[in-house]
């Protein structure tokens, strides 16, 4: 049923598809699922390349049961004062975080910055933080610092003086490929040291400038392209 849940013998063959090299919409197809569904699932569960049916099943089983044996009785306890389905909400929050888990993000971190996108605001205080992930200050704290060193999140306080933590900034993304960039540029220049050491024309060397080469295309592409985004879609008045 494409709007049931997800059978183990689904599951299996989204794992023999992610095998094949299939696209998740062509895995979709086959099933008579959404893309999305199928996206979801995956990035929730380890990602293409760690994928595995049966125990996603099983953390699967796991996570319906923990919430129907946390779930308060009554409908209110359920309703969100934005009025959104709290399901669909969470599923989002699962899904975008496993996604920036898949790209390197440690998991708490990864939550936290899903919860953040998730809010009309942008912005959420570390108690607000806790409260959402049910998680302890600390965490928060380590998660947060981590996103701020990164240049993903920035930092504001609002009118009662409490810090909040944002991701609205729209110079956020820009500022962060730039700093990707910066590093991507940081290892070619190490490459290309290499070449001086271990002999041009060598075959270490060879393959060390021909990464450096790489790198700096790809470096320049980044900072260009990222140039390009914000000048389109944040143009200077």
């Amino acid at each position: 049923m494409p709007g049931g849940r997800l059978t183990q013998q689904e599951r299996r063959q989204i794992a023999i598809g992610l095998a094949d090299g299939l696209a998740y919409a062509e895995i979709a197809r086959s099933l008579d699922r959404p893309t999305s569904t199928i996206t979801r699932e995956v990035m929730r569960n380890g990602g293409p390349a760690g994928y595995k049916a049966d125990l996603a099943h099983m953390a699967t089983e796991r996570r319906a049961q923990r919430r129907k044996q946390a779930a308060p009785r009554g409908r209110q306890a359920l309703e969100r004062a934005d009025g959104r389905d709290p399901e669909a909400v969470r599923e989002f929050e699962e899904a975008f975080s496993g996604i920036f888990i898949a790209q390197g993000l440690p998991k708490m971190t990864a939550r936290a910055l899903a919860s953040l996108y998730a809010t009309d605001s942008g912005s959420l205080t570390a108690s607000e933080l806790v409260g959402h992930l049910q998680v302890s200050p600390a965490s928060v704290s380590k998660a947060m610092a981590y996103l701020e060193a990164q240049g993903l999140i920035g930092r504001e306080r609002d009118e009662r003086r409490r810090e909040r933590y944002v991701v609205d900034d729209g110079d956020i993304w820009y500022q962060s490929m730039i700093a990707s960039a910066a590093g991507t540029t940081q290892l070619a220049e190490a490459a290309r040291q290499g070449v001086n050491v271990l002999g041009s024309g060598t075959p270490a060397a060879t393959r060390l400038e021909n990464i450096a080469r790489f790198l700096d295309f790809v470096s320049e592409s980044i900072v260009r392209a990222a140039e390009q985004a914000r000048d389109i879609l944040n143009p200077t008045p």
